[in-house]
């Protein structure tokens, strides 16, 4: 028995991850990855690249995608509480357009799995959140597709009115913009195929 628990989402493919964790008087102790344990329900993607954000509270990033190279995501809250979000952008999907939205804390320790073919976005509740994830894919700017954070075809209920956006984010195309370069991309791309 690993000692994670996998939680459905309203996307079946998208998952909350629940660790075991040892507290005691001291503190705390958990695995925040061991390859086996998460293979064994069912995430066993190899992981190639880790990032970490810190945002201030109120920020909104999102939402982001790679086309040709796509990254299957694990994300969690080091500090703070964020509401984490995926969006199914695979237009042959039955759930395309489709969202899922979790709230993951430091409080918590739930991660988020992301796979690949998803946009992700997430907004800040707290006074302040550091998010880290991992990535079955690395980084290429040159293949980032960034989505409308309130595209109505989406229709994402965030829990901000007004949330702080960058600009490349507050001036994003809806998501209808990228369908003919995602059509593209899912008959070029392995990844997507797989």
């Amino acid at each position: 028995m690993s000692g994670l628990r996998r939680l459905e989402t309203s996307l079946p493919e998208v998952w909350i991850v629940e660790p075991q964790v040892f507290r005691d008087d001291r503190g705390f102790f958990l695995e925040t990855y061991h390859s086996g344990k998460f293979a064994e329900i069912g995430i066993d993607r190899p992981f190639v690249q880790d990032n970490q954000s810190r945002s201030a509270p109120g920020i909104l990033r999102g939402l982001h995608a790679q086309l040709r190279s796509p990254q299957g995501k694990l994300v969690r809250a080091t500090r703070g509480e964020i509401f984490d979000v995926a969006v199914d952008i695979r237009p042959d999907s039955p759930t395309y357009r489709q969202w899922t939205g979790v709230r993951l804390s430091e409080d918590d320790f739930r991660m988020l799995w992301i796979p690949e073919g998803f946009a992700h976005g997430f907004c800040v509740l707290s006074d302040g959140a550091d998010v880290q994830y991992k990535c079955t894919a690395l980084y290429a700017p040159g293949d980032e597709i960034t989505v409308r954070w309130d595209d109505p075809a989406i229709g994402i209920e965030w829990p901000l009115e007004q949330p702080r956006l960058s600009e490349r984010d507050a001036t994003a195309p809806l998501l209808a913009e990228h369908e003919s370069a995602l059509r593209a991309a899912a008959t070029s791309s392995p990844a997507r195929r797989a």
